[in-house]
């Protein structure tokens, strides 16, 4: 099995640069079996995947990576639980912008911890659905309170490009990453959020790399399925296709990915990955996995290296394309748009039952 590369954002923090993404394990995409996702969390660490990404949003999952931890420091001792980095997301409901209290925003905090069985937070992520309501840098100030107290180390965000990451930068505020969706489909990153990202020593953590399952070999000689999908990922990337261009471009693009990894004897997935992980300021790419059965696959990516050659041709297929255009997450903060209808702007719902007793309330 090949070593898992591993990439240090700040010093002394370390994690792998495949994460273990956790949207898969949330509802909306089918039943879960708590026990083998539990179990299979210990294949990837046993891999080398030390870092796992999740949300508040996430219905269940941090509760799942909870337990998988709680497990592991009973049965393995507290050094190995502490090998693993959870990467989770703070993300008020956009209904609560307006009026959302300081002492709401650390209750979440202190949710996320409770539910995760941890003392401290590795790193949050924070994300605001509209910068035009209410006051997301006093809430991001909130965040960096609750790191003073030691309850989280890091601090990131996600789904902002470099005009709305600025306000926080220019306000004191030290972010070492930002996770925004980053494919060979999707490249807006380039559009300048690298360069930029170089300049202000943080560094990208993308998901999306493989478009919700459109970048394999599953796809490849397929006809267009539409849009009749019961998986909102499934949706949100068709669309994402939309913008890279028709559906033969991307028919295209498959049999490219897949031409070069027969080379390297690895999937057109590993080539589409290992496309991002040699971007720019990308620390990590997220991959979604519910399992391990597809765990030896994942870690293909790091067997081996696009030459030049690679990168031209797909170089030249990347030319004919007609976008994903302007910034990161731009498509998608439009609600109006058919990118911003699919999102769902009110999951965090921090009921008053779950606030941990002892923390503060208003």
């Amino acid at each position: 099995m090949s070593k898992v590369e591993t990439i240090e954002l700040r010093p002394g923090y370390n994690i792998s640069r495949v994460i273990r993404g956790g949207w898969q394990l949330s509802g909306g995409h089918g039943s879960v079996d708590k026990k083998a996702a539990i179990s299979d969390m210990k294949a990837f660490l046993d891999s080398g995947v030390t870092t796992i990404d999740c949300a508040d949003i996430y219905t269940g999952v941090e509760e799942i990576i909870g337990s998988f931890i709680d497990n592991l420091r009973n049965e393995c001792g507290h050094s190995i639980a502490n090998s693993v980095k959870v990467h989770t997301k703070l993300v008020p409901d956009l209904a609560r912008l307006p009026d959302i209290k300081p002492a709401e925003v650390e209750n979440i905090v202190d949710r996320s911890l409770m539910r995760l069985k941890v003392q401290q937070l590795d790193l949050v992520q924070f994300f605001w659905w509209d910068m035009s309501i209410g006051k997301a840098t006093e809430m991001l100030g909130i965040l960096k309170e609750c790191q003073t107290k030691g309850k989280i180390a890091n601090l990131g965000v996600t789904n902002w490009d470099s005009e709305q990451i600025s306000l926080f930068l220019e306000s004191g505020f030290d972010l070492i990453s930002a996770q925004v969706q980053f494919s060979i489909l999707d490249r807006r990153p380039l559009n300048g959020l690298t360069d930029w990202s170089r300049v202000k020593s943080m560094h990208l953590l993308c998901y999306g790399t493989l478009a919700g399952g459109f970048l394999g070999e599953k796809w490849l000689g397929k006809s267009d399925p539409g849009y009749s999908f019961s998986n909102r990922s499934l949706i949100k990337y068709r669309l994402i296709i939309d913008e890279f261009g028709s559906w033969e471009l991307f028919q295209e693009l498959l049999g490219i990915l897949k031409r070069i990894g027969d080379i390297h004897r690895v999937s057109l997935s590993s080539v589409a990955i290992r496309w991002v992980l040699e971007q720019p300021r990308v620390a990590a790419t997220i991959v979604g996995a519910r399992y391990a059965c597809h765990l030896s696959k994942t870690l293909e990516v790091f067997k081996f290296k696009l030459t030049s050659q690679d990168k031209a041709t797909i170089a030249m297929l990347l030319d004919k394309t007609s976008g994903p255009l302007g910034p990161v997450y731009g498509l998608e903060s439009d609600r109006s748009s058919r990118h911003g209808r699919i999102m769902k702007y009110n999951l965090n719902n921090l009921l008053e039952k779950e606030i941990p007793e002892g923390s503060s309330s208003e």
